[in-house]
């Protein structure tokens, strides 16, 4: 059975070392992210591939924004 978890951020990019090591420590299969308060641009897709996790999202910039990880899996 797949491993579920979601994580509101409060800013992706401010919060990305507590993430990756999160994502590092729990081995989650799908991640549900929210509140990333960043641009698509400016999503941290790099860093989180390197974690081993595909991801989509959406983001808007200072507000809201989602983002869905897999494992391992681009999730589509």
């Amino acid at each position: 059975m797949p491993r579920i978890a979601t994580f509101n951020l409060n800013g992706v990019n401010g919060r990305l070392p507590v993430l990756l090591k999160w994502l590092d420590e729990t081995e989650h299969d799908i991640v549900c992210l929210q509140e990333l308060k960043t641009s698509d641009e400016k999503f941290p897709v790099d860093a989180i591939r390197s974690a081993g996790y595909g991801a989509i999202w959406h983001g808007q910039k200072s507000y809201n924004g989602v983002a869905i990880l897999a494992r391992g899996k681009e999730p589509i």
